[in-house]
């Protein structure tokens, strides 16, 4: 009778999860679930995905980050190039793969809030579909802007990893999954970092109940762009708030937006920015994560002042979108003077509050790789520069040179992961 009624409680929560997010939920496999414990990651929809095709093509479904560029001259020639490199490089990191088919597994589980509350939120898992698993892969994603781009609602590119043996985790974050009603406090740190944290910790127990656990117990991390900050700061909590609890083998945080501040007064010494759609997300975000309660009027042209809440909070709209709809990339097209100046009211809180989200503020013990190419046109080089001087007499390997633009340098971050695990 209590199985039946914890079966219950489970079917009862799964259609209430569904009602929150955008597309129709599909139910879960319960043969995957021995148990039922809901401390534990909680899967909502099971799937098994072949990478390859039968011509050895990458699975057209498995999608890759966008290019931010606003406008091109030539979009399906671009496209072309994209998918012609995107195929050559998952067929180069797959290598001798264990098995061509993995196992997705959408869930939830039991995460905070930006004010440390307990909420559900979601993400996904992906395992080889036979086979042993060697380690854990946390990876922390890149900027997205559609609620379709989640990782719980699609096959993200990393994930082609769990077809080299690897079980990858990776969280939606607040803001996407079954919270895309909620804001997304992007680049802030904290909260962003314990969403990744907590999907770990209730992942763990979930592989070792359905007989999955890893042969090593050393997690791997893993993130590239906002997911390259992001990995700093799950590596920070990691070692310095859960001392004891975790063992990292390994860290790899690829062009990521390390110190905001910096990265502010380049961008405004530069008069530019190279993903307009960060503009936005950052102002908002870190007035939302840090409860500053900030007036975007004193931030943004009229322009974009009238449509950032449909762009950015609709959840309808990809990065790629967004940038071609705001269709500025000079920082006074997109601000307002008070907002592009530092020393104004509002803008000397924002900038305060950039200073405390930087995520270079630690020691890392685990060793740590960074990444960045020196003429990325999204993410700005002087992050990496700061994160050098900080962490220079660390266990810290750099590897900065012209990998191309911010697109190109993810493949190329890709490559060199894929060849050091």
């Amino acid at each position: 009778m209590n199985k039946l009624l914890t079966y219950i409680h489970l079917c009862c929560l799964i259609v209430l999860f569904a009602g929150c997010r955008q597309p129709e939920l599909q139910y879960a496999d319960f043969d995957e679930v021995l148990y039922v414990d809901f401390s534990m990651f909680q899967p909502t929809h099971i799937e098994e995905t072949q990478v390859l095709m039968d011509d050895g093509t990458l699975n057209p479904n498995i999608r890759p980050m966008e290019n931010p560029v606003v406008s091109d001259d030539n979009p399906a020639g671009m496209q072309r190039i994209a998918s012609t490199t995107i195929n050559a490089m998952a067929s180069d990191i797959l290598g001798a793969i264990n098995s061509s088919k993995v196992k997705q597994i959408a869930g939830t589980y039991v995460g905070h809030d930006i004010d440390g509350k307990e909420i559900t939120l979601s993400g996904k898992v992906l395992l080889p579909a036979s086979g042993a698993i060697k380690n854990i892969i946390v990876v922390s994603h890149y900027t997205i802007g559609a609620y379709f781009e989640a990782p719980s609602e699609c096959f993200p590119f990393e994930g082609i990893f769990a077809a080299k043996g690897y079980a990858v985790v990776i969280a939606d974050y607040i803001g996407y999954g079954v919270t895309s009603h909620m804001i997304h406090p992007y680049l802030h740190a904290r909260s962003t970092a314990r969403s990744v944290v907590d999907m770990v910790k209730a992942v763990i127990p979930y592989l070792d109940a359905i007989g999955k656990a890893p042969q090593s117990d050393k997690l791997i991390l893993f993130g590239y762009s906002q997911g390259g900050a992001t990995t700093l700061a799950v590596m920070n909590m990691m070692e310095n708030d859960y001392a004891g609890e975790f063992s990292i083998k390994k860290v790899y945080a690829g062009a990521g937006p390390y110190d905001l501040a910096a990265t502010f007064d380049y961008s405004m010494e530069q008069n530019n920015t190279g993903i307009p759609c960060a503009i936005p997300m950052i102002v908002q975000g870190i007035s939302y994560g840090e409860r500053l309660g900030l007036n975007m009027a004193d931030f943004f042209q009229p322009g974009l002042l009238q449509t950032y809440n449909e762009l950015i909070n609709s959840k309808l709209y990809t990065v790629r979108d967004i940038n071609r709809k705001i269709n500025a990339n000079r920082l006074s097209d997109i601000m307002t003077p008070e907002g592009r100046n530092k020393r104004s009211a509002q803008t000397a809180r924002l900038y305060l509050a950039m200073m405390q989200n930087s995520v270079l503020d630690f020691e890392p013990q685990a060793p740590l790789f960074l990444f960045h190419s020196t003429t990325d046109d999204t993410v700005p080089f002087v992050n990496s520069l700061k994160a050098e001087e900080k962490f220079k007499k660390l266990n810290v390997k750099f590897d900065f040179h012209d990998y191309g633009n911010h697109m190109a340098g993810f493949l190329k971050f890709l490559h060199k992961v894929s060849k050091d695990l």
